[in-house]
């Protein structure tokens, strides 16, 4: 789980935003034209209060209707040309910045799949689709509306002044007035709504957490009835998140009016004052009407600045979560080694390995501690304990899943350190206790095993596992499968992870507990078509039943971390009580153990 934002304010919004720079770099001649449509379309505004001083103190005053009617076509022109380049410049930020979004959301991507496993061990996968969804979309609306319009808008507002000061600088005067006590507001505004805009959307990556939890897990929903306890806790979440958000609304709705009022009182005092001038003869009408039209001109600009600028500070905290992730370190890559590099017919090698989690609590033990294990080449070593042994995340080790804390792992004399991670996993397959099967056809999900292979090492690999079943499925090798595999049985799905851990004739196969789900008959059958394939190999089983147990050649108990014995089968059972005892299935039923000399 990751750990909750730190409630400070240290965080500078535009550093975090200044990171986007390498993925807008690629396309900054587009953006930086379309900026520049954008500031001469704003400018292009500021022109029409010129053309009504020229009509009020000209052909108004003159009584001349032709004179009008000319103003009204330039206002007319200005107005299609205004139009026209707001729409060119949406045209060319358009393709470009889904571009800078969808490169993002391939390298959001491509960086979890090459992170430790330890690191989705802790991050809730809600918070990670949020990230690749919703704080992107924040991300590209920030780079397509609000960098453009602060960089217009304030172009815009310093144009604005330069004309209202050749106008009157006195009445100038007035209108600047408030700048100072806006930009404390703003200032205050951001501190305070970059917190909430940060609380908001962690809540956002919680509650896409538990609803996506809650469909993975809809058949335990349903069928332990915590529909209402599940719904209680997605309304307590949805509750959080609105009031966060409506204190996101109060924040913004208090700067809103702030900065819509400050600047409605300056433009009232200088229509006062303006009008005195008027009066007195030393201002005429053409240029009040200017001067007043050019205010009401940068009201927008103005009062946009609050929106804006939370626009702003949820993109940087999009920002923030975003490169969260992206600068957690990926798993280191060893330097490229020849493939002989390693010794040949060695086997697996435990070497005094370790392993502790990497948020162990500092001087907790080791989950394992000194292993020395030696699986010889071609040989099945069965791998037993009780439950919360270390069984599993032994068997992480070896595709380096898991780095080791200490010692070493060897497959045929070579160090899985060093090894290339793409090579590994090509030299070790593994099938899981618990099969996790994709979004995809039978046929993909088992030559997702072995790149390259085709249609002849898929049948023998769904003969191995006795998964002959896919045959009668509506599209045989064909049929989707469905999110997970659920459409299929627990045995189904185990014997398919099975085909596919073996479809590739792997050098070294780890299988964890991988017949736990079959009935009696297709274990028998498995267990003959495997063994064949366990000639073959150098295998590592996690094994909880003596039939799996009889797979092996040997086998190595594991116990407090660490290799207790190693024996065969028959060996352990007569001269172990703990293997004979869990043999036995006694620490289920709660049969007394038998003194170690009479273990059978």
């Amino acid at each position: 789980m990751p750990e909750e934002p730190a409630e400070s304010t240290d965080r500078s919004a535009v550093r975090s935003l200044l990171r986007l720079w390498p993925y807008v770099r690629p396309v900054r001649v587009r953006w930086i034209s379309a900026a520049l449509v954008a500031i001469l379309a704003s400018c292009l505004a500021l022109v029409i209060p010129l053309i009504l001083k020229w009509m009020v103190d000209g052909p108004v005053a003159d009584r001349d209707p032709g004179g009008v009617w000319l103003g009204a076509l330039y206002l007319l022109l200005l107005g299609i040309a205004e139009a026209a380049l707001f729409g060119l410049r949406r045209w060319l930020v358009a393709r470009p910045l889904a571009g800078v979004e969808a490169s993002m959301r391939a390298d959001l991507y491509r960086h979890l799949q090459r992170l430790p496993v330890a690191f989705h061990d802790r991050w809730p996968s809600g918070q990670l689709l949020s990230r690749g969804t919703t704080d992107l979309m924040l991300m590209r609306m920030f780079l397509a509306f609000p960098l453009t319009f602060l960089l217009v808008n304030g172009t815009t507002i310093l144009v604005g002044f330069v004309i209202l000061f050749a106008q009157d600088w006195s009445l100038g005067l007035v209108l600047l007035a408030p700048a100072v006590p806006l930009m404390v507001l703003c200032s205050l505004f951001e501190t305070k709504y970059a917190l909430v805009a940060r609380r908001a959307q962690d809540q956002v990556g919680d509650l896409t957490t538990v609803v996506e939890e809650s469909v993975l897990g809809i058949r335990i929903v349903k069928g332990f009835g915590r529909n209402r306890s599940q719904a209680l806790a997605f309304r307590a979440l949805a509750q959080r998140l609105r009031a966060t958000e409506l204190g996101k609304a109060r924040l913004l709705a208090g700067i809103w009016a702030l900065i819509t009022a400050i600047p409605e009182l300056a433009i009232g005092a200088a229509l006062v004052l303006g009008t005195i001038e008027v009066a007195d003869g030393g201002l005429s009408a053409g240029t009040l009407v200017a001067f007043l039209s050019t205010a009401l001109a940068l009201r927008w600009p103005v009062e946009s600045i609050g929106f804006l600028l939370a626009m702003s500070q949820e993109s940087a905290t999009a920002a923030d979560r975003y490169f969260e992730v992206m600068d957690v370190a990926e798993e280191p890559e060893p330097a490229p080694r020849e493939e002989g590099a390693g010794g040949s017919g060695q086997g697996i090698v435990f070497e005094g390995v370790e392993f502790r989690y990497p948020d162990a609590e500092p001087g907790s033990p080791a989950v394992l501690a000194r292993i020395d294990l030696r699986i010889r080449p071609g040989e099945t070593m069965a791998l037993v304990g009780a439950t919360g042994s270390g069984k599993t995340t032994l068997t992480a080790l070896v595709p380096r899943l898991h780095d080791v804390t200490g010692g070493r792992i060897l497959l045929d004399g070579e160090d899985v350190a060093g090894m290339e991670r793409s090579r590994l996993r090509e030299l070790v397959s593994v099938a899981f206790e618990e099969p996790t099967l994709f979004s995809a056809t039978v046929g993909e999900n088992v030559l997702m095993g072995a790149q390259g292979a085709g249609g002849q090492e898929l049948r023998r690999a769904l003969s191995v596992a006795q998964a002959d079943f896919v045959h009668e499925l509506p599209q045989g090798v064909d049929t989707q499968v469905g999110e997970q595999g659920l459409s299929l049985s627990g045995g189904q799905r185990q014997r398919l992870a099975l085909a596919r851990a073996v479809v590739g004739g792997p050098r070294f196969l780890v299988l964890d507990d991988p017949l736990s789900a079959l009935d009696v008959h297709t274990e028998t059958l498995v267990e003959a078509a495997l063994r064949r394939v366990l000639e073959e190999t150098t295998a590592l089983v996690v094994a909880h039943r003596p039939s799996t147990v009889m797979l092996a050649d040997r086998v190595a108990l594991l116990s407090g971390g660490r290799i207790s014995a190693v024996g065969t089968h028959q060996e352990l059972l007569r001269s172990n009580a703990e293997y004979a005892w869990l043999m036995s299935g006694a620490h289920d039923t709660g049969v007394l153990v038998p003194e170690e000399g009479n273990a059978r």
